[in-house]
């Protein structure tokens, strides 16, 4: 029994070592190409902000994305039936911003649930056919945010995938948000480099409007609350048409949850969206999660069952060596090189995530964006 053991924790960890150096491996070694034709080229760009009683957000981070430095281009905030005092606020930077435009909803039809309802009219009030997206609580780090997420999307680039990572804090929670951010990112930019992206993220992503009117926009997936942002990409993309935004003046910083609760809440609205991707990213989604699983499960039982201990830790060694030398240059690009030290507590405790949030993927019936 102890040797079919063996050679399942062999196989299993054979598989996350292809896919740390195969995969991830490409995402390490990538280096991002300066296009200074299209650069130096600078197309109207529609930012895009759904808000759901946000006037704290708002206050804090709508300036920097008013003040970008950058010729032509408009914000539109939908405000999306909030009760506070996001149109007081909208207001009063429309006096300041002849820029903004608010999009005022005061009612959702039934069973149209999460923001997608919302999105959906301020892309259609969008002037221009480029549509950057972000969120209330999204900053850009610098005040060339917009000029650097539209500068390669020329044809065939017709989306870009950028990164938005969280704001460091204390506590451990914060840096295993961070960590499960970086991880994330890692997946979506390395299979795009593959050939095979399948997701972006709301917070940092641009395309373009005929695109979105060519796939329908978010009519295959209206139901589902999530999914703005990653079922969109995973429907539309393909090999040639997605473009990666890795300079670090184009990252959107925000807040990361600050209880365990809502960070709960939010991953598993997240999450729900994954059975509804296309079926080779669920199989090769599923083989490396479910390798990383095996591989720590069966590590620690043959351990405990004394079975060949010495060859468990050499195996674990070898794909611990590889995994760190892959988030050593991943981490520099994302500006996130403290977490190294941490990667390999972090990656033991993500098996943790794996079978907590497993239900989700079945289960969930989460409906509401905020």
């Amino acid at each position: 029994m102890s040797i079919l053991l063996y050679y399942i924790f062999v196989v299993a960890t054979v598989v996350q070592i292809g896919y740390w150096i195969f995969v991830f491996g490409r995402l390490a070694l990538y280096k991002d190409e300066h296009d200074a034709t299209a650069s130096d080229t600078e197309e109207p760009v529609s930012v895009i902000i759904c808000a759901k009683n946000e006037e704290a957000n708002l206050e804090k981070n709508l300036d920097r994305i008013l003040t970008q430095q950058y010729r032509f281009f408009e914000v539109i905030v939908v405000n999306d039936n909030s009760t506070d005092r996001t149109a007081e606020v909208l207001a009063k930077y429309q006096d300041k911003y002849p820029i903004l435009r608010v999009v005022n909803l005061k009612e959702k039809p039934k069973g149209i649930v999460g923001k997608k309802y919302a999105l959906k009219h301020g892309i259609e009030a969008a002037k221009h056919d480029l549509l950057l997206m972000t969120d209330a609580d999204c900053q850009p780090v610098s005040n060339n945010w917009i000029q650097l997420m539209q500068a390669k999307i020329r044809k065939p680039k017709l989306i870009g995938l950028a990164f938005s990572p969280y704001l460091q804090e204390a506590g451990f929670l914060n840096l295993f948000i961070r960590f499960e951010t970086v991880y994330t990112a890692l997946q979506y930019f390395s299979f795009n480099l593959i050939g095979l992206p399948y997701m972006g993220v709301g917070r940092n992503l641009i395309y373009r409007k005929s695109l979105y009117k060519d796939g329908s926009g978010f009519e295959t997936h209206m139901h589902i609350a999530s999914g703005d942002d990653d079922l969109f990409v995973n429907s539309v993309a393909d090999r040639r048409n997605v473009a990666m935004i890795l300079e670090k003046d184009s990252f959107t910083k925000s807040e990361a949850k600050k209880n365990l609760k809502n960070f709960i809440r939010q991953k598993s609205r997240h999450l729900s969206t994954g059975t509804s991707y296309k079926s080779v990213h669920k199989v090769l989604l599923g083989m490396l999660a479910f390798s990383h699983l095996i591989h720590y499960v069966l590590c620690i039982l043959l351990i405990l069952i004394h079975s060949s201990t010495v060859f468990v830790f050499g195996w674990v060694a070898i794909r611990m060596g590889v995994i760190l030398l892959v988030y050593a240059s991943v981490l520099r690009k994302f500006q996130e090189s403290s977490l190294l030290k941490w990667i390999p507590i972090l990656d033991f405790l993500f098996i943790g995530y794996y079978l907590f949030f497993a239900p989700t993927l079945f289960i969930s019936k989460t409906n509401k964006w905020k």
